[in-house]
This record gives C-alpha cells, sequence and structure tokens, in this order.
C-alpha cells in the first residue's frame, strides 16, 4: 500500500471513529435528552477536530437549547 492508500486508510478510520463517538455520546446521553445529530457536519467536525470538536458540539448544544 503506498503513500496515498495509507492516506485514505487513516482518513476513512477517522470517520469511522468519529461515527462510533457520536453515536456512543447519543447512547450515554440519551437518558438525559442530549443528542447530537448524526449528519456529514458533525461526523466531519469530530474527523477533523477529534474529541475538542466533539466537546464543542456539546457546548453548542448547550448554548442554543
Amino acid at each position: 500500500m503506498g503513500k496515498v492508500g495509507k492516506y485514505i486508510f487513516k482518513i476513512v478510520r477517522n470517520i469511522v471513529l468519529a461515527f462510533c463517538f457520536i453515536y456512543g455520546f447519543d447512547l450515554i446521553a440519551s437518558g438525559l435528552n442530549i443528542v447530537i445529530p448524526l449528519n456529514f457536519i458533525t461526523i466531519g467536525l469530530v474527523t477533523f477536530l477529534g474529541l475538542p470538536g466533539l466537546l464543542a458540539l456539546i457546548g453548542v448544544y448547550f448554548v442554543l437549547v
């Protein structure tokens, strides 16, 4: 696998992890009626920013709701 293949694998891995982070948070926080929607924007944000991105989404949720 060349450099491009490794890069694509890393991006796909980060997308899957972002999906799992958001889904896991939704499962844990569903009892508190806190839900972060799974869509391209939220997954993209958590993919590129990681855990700080998820925390930012949670913070925005509390500010807007």
